[in-house]
């Protein structure tokens, strides 16, 4: 019986296991969100919202301009998402101390308790699937996604860089755009 896993053997790159990896990410993308979506809509939150705030969390003093880098949502879109999350007391925007044209964002206690409360549904999703599949199927999974992910967006999850490190070079980035 041939391996097809194996890189050598083009059979993984057929047509029905191509159409197969896209409806088992969509399925997977749907079961992921699910749960988040159910307490979202509880209190008239959606998906969006759930963006921000993770990555407002990940990366609290985050800026608007880097989060739109991140996000790739237009800015009337962001604009609409942050009223509401500011207005709901789950995010505040402060002045930059040396620019004070900047906003930058930070979850307020009712934003980090909103965002954990989401991401631990997700985070059990993820140690159960990982646990299961064990380390190789992990570190094989990790390699799909990043060749998913656009190019300009891997350098993100370079393990040899500390997230700050990685926030530090977007911030540059946005700053030179």
């Amino acid at each position: 019986m041939t391996d097809i896993s194996s890189p050598a053997d083009p059979l993984f790159l057929r047509e029905e296991n191509l159409r197969r990896g896209i409806e088992m990410m969509f399925f997977a993308y749907r079961d992921f969100t699910g749960k988040p979506d159910e307490i979202l809509a509880e209190i008239g939150l959606g998906r969006a919202h759930h963006r921000a705030l993770y990555f407002i969390g990940r990366n609290p003093g985050i800026n608007v301009t880097e989060l739109l880098s991140i996000l790739r949502i237009t800015k009337q879109s962001l604009s609409r998402v942050l009223s509401e999350l500011v207005r709901q007391d789950f995010v505040e925007q402060k002045t930059g101390i040396h620019d004070r044209r900047l906003r930058l964002l930070h979850l307020t206690d009712k934003g980090r308790d909103l965002e954990r409360r989401l991401t631990a549904v997700q985070k059990q999703r993820f140690a159960e699937a990982f646990s299961a599949a064990g380390a190789d199927a992990v570190e094989g999974f990790r390699k799909v996604l990043l060749g998913i992910i656009a190019d300009d967006d891997r350098m993100r999850f370079d393990e040899e860089r500390a997230p700050a490190e990685m926030l530090d070079k977007t911030r540059t980035a946005a700053g030179n755009r």
